[in-house]
Formats: structure tokens, sequence, C-alpha cells
């Protein structure tokens, strides 16, 4: 057995950044077994789809320190496949609840904004999505201007608002502005909003809202998968829900939007909107209504919700939400989760089913600007992601603290991709061995007549080139590390929406006669026990083992074995993968097929 040397590795070449792996984590007794083995099922699949942004565009951002936070990340990694490159393990043992804006800056912003840039995916990044266990509000009375010294009795952000603001954030200036938001899509003459774009992080945003092709503002989609800490929600009461928005993509539930109306002033603020609502919702063909109270009474339809109440208790209405639901509350606490706050946080909704849904941190007062318009249920009917229906609806979400799945999407007309090599229009297989250069040609459908703009072609998460529709694209494997590898073509569809299907394949590079292979023991295990690791190749310096991003063991030759203890990898579904090297450079490396194991209590 060898030591296990924690420091991150360069995968492909990429750089990490340094972290070290805690040696205990703190236990939290999490149940869901059936939820992972159903995920590991998935996991050898051909295809897959998304929409809107997709998993090559999210940036996962982990606590290692935290149990919870392990076990969350792995199943959304695992439901979403997020790519390896595209977990960020950042240690955090400070408070879960509020930091100065100093420390998120360097402790938090600053350290992931590198990580992303390190690791050359700034060009695809577009969301920042935090597991839980990370602190939820920042303090930023101590850069409070001259001016509102005194006047702003409640100088805080939430840690997905000042992201999404990280430009403003960065310089210190602005984050606060009443209109900080620029992708918040402008209302027209009917108090709707008269587009709904996708986003994307190099675009620019002027003034007015309009996109440009240079310069303007600039953000990151920023969300929480869920809060454990206080009055949040447990581990297993966030892995249903994750999993119920995965699966409600591209499904347009047969459901009902509903808007409740009161006459307190947390509804009466927008309610004034909401036959404005109604009516675009009717047009795009989704049923929604208005009613009066404080929740609904005994609908078992609820595919989308706004009300404006201090306190509600869900189970009482007898109500059932829908998977991918967004469900909506304009009250001062929602996003506060202190034991002692009052009001009911936005925890009830993900603890009955929600995809999302956000609460403001502090104090904010009833103010609009401040929270997401009824036309954020458009934005989504229309098939916007649930990360880009909030922000496309939030004009100042500095207090914003957004919660839930950043890429479902049940509205969405999903691409069907498919990719034949030329000019024989064969299909590659599962697994299949590939040698030198091969001609690619993708193809894709869009469900109810639409068109596909262009492609995008990504090994291990990077991206590597793109074409338009009815062009080839040309892939050179002799420049690669022989072995596995994950190919995945994106086809991006023509509409300001943008919405995106995947083609996702394991295939096998052999150029330079290396290989590696990979056993790991147990396949199955519980949090308390040990994974041992075995790797064995020919004329390797070094092998590299690694899981979700982040280093487990580092060998000095080709044959040799780890031990691991299970809870360093966190409960779930998770896959190890390993790496040899000959040499300095991509070309001189061997990857071996990844094992995917069960850490889990029961079985």
């Amino acid at each position: 057995m060898i030591h296990i040397d924690i420091e991150w590795h360069a995968l492909l070449s990429k750089p990490f950044h340094l972290f070290r792996i805690p040696e205990a984590s703190v236990v939290r007794v999490l149940r869901f077994t059936c939820v992972a083995l159903a995920i590991a099922a998935c996991t050898t699949c051909m295809t897959e789809s998304e929409a809107g942004g997709g998993p090559e565009n999210v940036f996962l951002v982990v606590n290692p320190s935290s149990s919870d936070s392990l076990a969350v990340a792995n199943v959304f990694a695992a439901l979403r496949g997020i790519p390896p490159i595209n977990v960020f393990m950042l240690p955090w043992q400070g408070s879960h609840e509020s930091i100065s804006i100093a420390t998120f800056r360097q402790e938090l912003l600053q350290r992931i904004l590198r990580a992303i840039d390190s690791r050359k995916l700034s060009p695809q990044i577009d969301c920042i999505a935090y597991s839980c266990d990370f602190p939820w509000r920042i303090d930023f009375a101590e850069e409070l201007p001259p001016e509102l010294v005194g006047k702003d009795k409640f100088p805080s952000g939430s840690i997905t608002g000042m992201t999404m603001l990280h430009a403003a954030v960065q310089s210190g200036k602005g984050y606060f502005d009443p209109a900080s938001n620029r992708y918040w899509r402008p209302l027209g003459g009917d108090a709707m909003p008269a587009a709904t774009n996708g986003f994307r992080s190099w675009y620019g945003w002027g003034s007015q809202g309009e996109l440009l092709e240079s310069g303007g503002f600039r953000y990151l989609l920023s969300v929480m998968l869920g809060v454990t800490n206080g009055r949040g929600n447990t581990a297993p009461e966030i892995v249903p829900s994750l999993s119920a928005a995965a699966g409600a993509d591209g499904t347009r539930p047969d459901g009902t939007v509903y808007f409740v109306t009161n006459s307190d002033v947390r509804t009466t603020t927008r309610s004034g909107v909401f036959p404005a609502a109604v009516k675009a919702l009717e047009l795009l063909g989704v049923k929604s209504e208005i009613v009066s109270g404080t929740l609904p009474i005994n609908k078992r339809d609820v595919a989308g919700l706004m009300i404006g109440a201090a306190d509600f208790d869900w189970p009482e209405c007898g109500s059932t939400i829908l998977p991918g639901a967004i469900c909506e509350n304009l009250t001062s606490y929602g996003g506060i989760f202190t034991p002692s706050a009052g009001q009911t946080p936005l925890s009830e909704f993900m603890r009955a089913g929600a995809a999302g849904s956000s609460g403001t941190v502090i104090e904010p007062y009833a103010i609009q600007a401040k929270f997401p318009h009824a036309a954020i249920q458009v934005h989504y009917a229309r098939g916007a992601t649930l990360a880009e229906a909030f922000y496309q609806s939030v004009r100042s979400p500095y207090q914003l603290l957004v919660v839930g799945d950043p890429l479902c999407q049940p509205w969405a007309a999903i691409p069907v991709v498919e990719v034949v090599l030329a000019p024989d229009s064969r299909q590659l297989k599962f697994g299949e061995t590939i040698s030198g250069s091969i001609d690619l040609e993708p193809r894709a459908r869009v469900p109810g007549g639409g068109t596909v703009d262009r492609f995008e072609f990504f090994i291990d998460g990077v991206r590597i080139g793109q074409c338009g529709l009815d062009g080839h694209f040309s892939l050179d494997t002799s420049q690669m590390a022989d072995g596995h590898h994950e190919f995945r073509v994106v086809a991006i569809e023509s509409s300001p929406i943008e919405t995106q299907g995947r083609w996702i394949l394991p295939v096998s590079f052999a150029n330079h006669s290396r290989a590696l292979s990979l056993k790991v023991e147990p396949r199955r295990v519980k949090p308390s026990g040990t994974v041992r690791v075995s790797v064995d190749g020919l004329g390797l310096d070094s092998v590299t083992v690694f899981s979700m991003g982040r280093v487990l063991g580092r060998t000095n030759g080709a044959q040799a074995a780890i031990e691991v203890p299970a809870d360093v990898l966190g409960r779930g579904s998770v896959t190890i993968r390993a790496t040899g090297r000959f040499g300095a450079g991509a070309i001189n490396s061997v990857n071996a097929s990844p094992v995917t194991i069960e850490v889990a209590d029961a079985p």
C-alpha cells in the first residue's frame, strides 16, 4: 500500500489547485440508496439530453469537510453528468451562516474564479453551483459608501446573488444597485417580458438589457443545491428533489401554475401582474390559475407557484407539487436559516418537492426588484432553465438566495442528437477503440420543428471545437492520451433560448501502445469502510488516482494499490479514475476505464 498523496493532478495537462482532504468527516446518516442505484444504472447510457445550459457549463463547488456537501454533490454530478474537471473541492470550515465580504471575496469567490481559469474552462462555464454547507449570507457593511452608512440598515447579500454579480463584487462597486442585473428581461406594455434569452457568461448586456456584440455587463448564474444547516433541509430531502428535477426535463408537466392572492403586502406588491402572467402562460399552452388565500387548497397538479405569506404550512393545504416546479414566496426571511428566525423559509417548498425556490437572506422590505417577478413562470414555460428563469426575472439579485437544480427545464424542446462517422455514416459504438483521425458528422432534430444552430464538441468535459449545422468536425486522437475518454457532442438550437441536447459516448483511444487497468474493491461500501484501489500498467513512471476532480493518491511506478477511507468519497454513486504518465504531456499519458462504486449505509 502507498501513502495517499493529497495534491492536485493535471487532467489532460490542465492544472488544478492544491487542497487537503480531511482525514475524517462529520457523518450524518443519509438514506438514499435507491436513488443512488438508479443513478448508477443511468451512467452507462449512450445518449443524454439537457436543455438550456448543460453540465459542461456548470462549475460545481463542493466542501470536502462536510459529508452532506459531498453526498449532495455526488448525487447532482451523477444525475446531471457533471464532468470531473468541472468539480472544485473547496474546503470550508468557517461559518455556514454569515461571513464578511472580504472573506467571501478572498476565500471563496477569487479561489473559484482562479480554479475555472486555471483549468481553461472560462469560455464554457456559465453557472456556479454550490453544494451545501457554505455560508449563505455575505456581510458588506465594511464597504458601504459614506452616503449609505446609517441608511442601509441591512447591508448583506446572498452567496448566490453576490456570485452572480462577481464583476461588481470584485470591483467593490455597484452590486447593491437596484438595477444591477442587466440580464433581467425588460417588461413590455403587457407587463410581461417580450423575450426570453439563454445565458452565456461571455455575453455582454447593455444598460437596457440589450445583448451586445462587445462590452457590456457580464455575469455568472449561481445557485445552491441545498441548505442543510439551521432551518434548512436534510440531505435525504435534497436528494429526491434533485432526482425529480432531473427527470422533469422536457416533460411539459400536465399541471397548473398557481398565483395566490390575498391582502398581505407580500402579495399585493406583485399580484397586479398576475393576470398578465396567466394570459402569457395561456398563449404558451400552459395552464394557470389565480386563487385566493395563503396556499392553493387540495390541488394535486402544482406545476408552479407564487404566493405572498409570512408563514405557511404546506402539508396542511393538501396540495401536491409536481416535479420541476418553481415555488416562490415573497417574504422577508425566506432565505434565512438561523433557527431562531421567524417566517417560513424556502426549505418548506424544497421539502415538498419543488425543483427550486428563493428567499432573501436579510430584511429586504417588500421591494419587487429584490424578488422574482411573476414573469419567472413565463420564462420557465418558454423553455429557460431554472437558473435562467430566476435571473431573467429579478432586477436586483444581491440579497436573493436561489436554491435548487439550475439545469431543470420542464418546458424545453430538447434537441435529439446523433453522431456518425463521415463519409460512410457509420455510428460509433459504445466503448469503441479509435486510432488516428476521424471525421465526425453530427445531426440533430428538435421536437416541434425547431432547428439547430451549431454543435460543440467536448473531450472529458473540455470544449475542443464546434461546427455549424450540416458541418463536420475532424478529431485527431493521436495527440491525446491513450485509453478511456468521454466524448460529448452538444447541439444548440437556434432560438434565443439556445436549448441544448447532447450525445455522450465513452470511447478508447489507441495510438501509442500504452495501457492501464484500474480495479476497485469493494464495489459497495459503508461510509465507515475503506476502498482498495489497484492500478496496473506497462512502462509508466507514475499513476494518479482521482475522483470528482481531486487526487486520491499517486504511485511511483505502474503497479500499486492505495486505500481510501470511504467517507472521503462521500455517500452516493462515486466514479474513481486513474491516469498513468510516461513523460510530459497528454501524448505520454494513458487513462484507465473508470470504476463506479456505491458508498451507502444499507443494502
